[in-house]
């Protein structure tokens, strides 16, 4: 287990969160705004709903909660991401969000992890959002043959 330290040593099995939080307008339209998201749903003053994407910010809460020293030695790069949306997700929710390391491996010289986050609402435990992503930790350029 990696946890407590920083985001570059997660490995397999590492369990990340739970962390609650309730759902804010600013954070909604504000989010919205910056990615040119324009929808009533998304800018109204009633109902505002959360993006898909926006899951992202709940990344990085996990990684701040479970990593306070930060990043680590390397750069991390988003790499892919796939969601599964089961219901919509209000402004004034409490939710909960936590995570698991599914895979690391390396690959062309490229450390890649892949997490698995579900967000859920307190009150009632519903699945609202189901969220692979995949990230590049480090890339180490290969070793010179030896002459």
């Amino acid at each position: 287990m990696a946890i407590g330290g920083v985001v570059t040593d997660l490995d397999v099995g590492d369990i990340l969160g739970p962390v609650e939080y309730t759902l804010s307008p600013f954070v909604v339209r504000e989010y919205c705004h910056a990615v040119e998201m324009h929808q009533d749903c998304f800018q109204s003053a009633d109902d505002l709903i959360m993006p898909p994407t926006l899951i992202h910010l709940d990344k990085l809460r996990l990684y701040n909660h479970a990593c306070p020293g930060g990043t680590g030695p390397t750069a991390r790069i988003h790499y892919e991401y796939d969601a599964e949306v089961f219901a919509p997700v209000r402004v004034g929710d409490r939710l909960s969000v936590s995570g698991e390391v599914k895979e690391r491996y390396t690959k062309k010289g490229r450390e890649y992890v892949l997490m698995e986050m579900q967000l859920k609402r307190i009150e009632t435990g519903e699945l609202l959002v189901r969220y692979l992503d995949q990230v590049i930790l480090a890339y180490k350029a290969k070793e010179e043959k030896a002459a």
